[in-house]
């Protein structure tokens, strides 16, 4: 089943494990392939009713409401990244010694014989921004690619679709990594490490683990950051070809075989003749939106990955400079009386958070959320000096209002017993009231959004608003 061959597939049994952003893509794929395909959901509400009717009209068998359940005869389980590696449908399989794939492996092994190299992305934040740079920088040298994965493109449609790509960046999650066993990068970036979906994972062992595959069979480097150690703790663990380097990234100056920053300059002491004695300057600190530090740390990720594929320098700083920031990430809404409002609602974790809250000198700090298991002790401690004021909402506030009562006692907090989406409005209002002229209001919640809102873009936008209500 590992041969790329399309008649391979022909007559195969594959179950493919829930509808959605990947098994829809998937079992439309294999099916075009030939082989015989069966879709197994767990919801069986009127979006999937909609979704199964058209598959069904392809030819593809589909199964609503029963998720659990393999079907005889299955040869290969093809499974959206998102399903916990304990459901019973996964556990039959491997009791049957049934495969178990992602969409990543999936698109891993219908690639091309002449097919694109991957530059893979992980890490617990920071991935999308830092993949969508790296694509910039690729394209600012005349380079085909696209950003893929996680985010934009489909794989499986950038791997069997007619657009030819000299180089794919590739953002790449812990439970898609979980599933995709054979993947072999041209050259990949652990970001950082935090505890994040333990929930799914189990364990922070099972999670770095999972995160740590993203190394295997590297070819060129394993980038990883020099803040961090436990992601070159995951370098030196991991199996690559010979020749691949580990490569360094840092705020500070860099060592060789490193890339950092110097008197506001981001500077390559790894891909550089001599590195013992030479640096290469590669763009400025102000090429960089926002220039926040962790955002710096992000460019200097996508540039040791451009760089580690034969990107010249100017495509670096062009590749920085073109790119525009997604929204929710450090959005600087407005100045109203003095005081900026900053919409980070994509920092959902504590990790994200502290990122953020590092960002800024004196805050008046807007979250709270859905927790997903997360403590808030060292959050509140490191940015504890920062807090002008702190507004609470959402479900698990309670958690975060016990963290400032242990490490941040003086600063006043604001608990609004609210979780209706009007309550984002309120909050902005209470923000105001704390903050004084040179103050940043962040929106930066530290938690995940479904408790009050659909998504994080829907609270952001939410934040923006109430934001704009205030100038009027």
């Amino acid at each position: 089943m590992g041969s790329r061959e399309v008649t391979d597939w022909q007559g195969k049994n594959v179950t493919v494990a829930g509808l959605g952003v990947s098994g829809i893509p998937a079992a439309k794929a294999l099916h075009g392939l030939g082989a015989n395909v069966t879709v197994v959901n767990d919801g069986d509400d009127a979006r999937a009713r909609e979704q199964a009717a058209g598959l069904e009209a392809l030819g593809v068998t589909v199964r609503l409401g029963d998720g659990a359940t393999l079907p005889e005869g299955a040869e290969l389980v093809v499974t959206a990244p998102g399903w916990k590696p304990d459901k019973p449908l996964f556990m039959a399989a491997r009791a049957a010694g049934v495969p178990i794939w992602g969409d990543v492996e999936l698109a891993w092994r219908l690639r091309g014989p002449d097919a694109a190299p991957w530059l893979c992305v992980t890490g617990t934040n920071g991935k999308t921004t830092t993949t969508r740079m790296l694509a910039s920088i690729l394209e600012a040298a005349g380079l085909r690619t696209a950003a893929v994965g996680n985010i934009g493109v489909s794989l499986l449609d950038a791997v069997l679709g007619d657009e030819r790509y000299d180089v794919l960046a590739v953002e790449l999650s812990s439970y898609q990594l979980h599933w995709a066993p054979s993947l072999r990068a041209h050259s990949a970036a652990v970001l950082n490490l935090a505890p994040d979906h333990l929930d799914w994972h189990g364990s922070m062992e099972a999670y770095a683990k999972d995160k740590g595959r993203v190394y295997e069979g590297n070819r060129v480097a394993c980038v990883y950051n020099v803040a961090d150690k436990a992601t070159e703790d995951l370098v030196r663990e991991a199996d690559v070809e010979e020749g691949c380097r580990a490569i360094g990234f840092t705020l500070g100056a860099p060592a060789p075989s490193q890339l950092g920053v110097v008197d506001g300059i981001l500077v390559d002491r790894a891909f550089v003749e001599d590195r013992q004695k030479n640096a290469q300057e590669l763009a400025e600190v102000a090429d960089v939106d926002p220039p926040a530090p962790h955002n710096i740390a992000n460019a200097l990720a996508a540039a040791a990955l451009a760089r580690a594929f034969g990107v010249p320098p100017k495509a670096v700083r062009d590749g920085l400079r073109a790119f525009v920031p997604d929204a929710h990430r450090i959005a600087h809404v407005a100045d109203v009386d003095g005081v900026a409002y900053v919409d980070d609602s994509k920092a959902t974790n504590t990790h994200a958070a502290q990122a953020s809250l590092a960002a800024y000198g004196s805050i008046v700090w807007i979250a709270g959320g859905l927790a997903k298991g997360a403590t808030f002790d060292e959050l509140v401690a490191e940015s504890a000096e920062r807090l002008r004021g702190v507004v609470l909402i959402g479900a698990d506030r309670a958690l975060i209002r016990e963290a400032l009562a242990r490490h941040a006692p003086e600063v006043p907090v604001v608990d609004l017993d609210r979780t209706d989406t009007g309550a984002m409005s309120a909050a902005v209002q209470e923000a105001r009231r704390l903050a004084a002229e040179g103050d940043t209001v962040l929106l930066a919640p530290a938690c995940a959004s479904m408790d009050m809102f659909v998504n994080y873009n829907q609270r952001g936008d939410a934040f923006a608003q109430a934001v704009r209500e205030l100038g009027t």
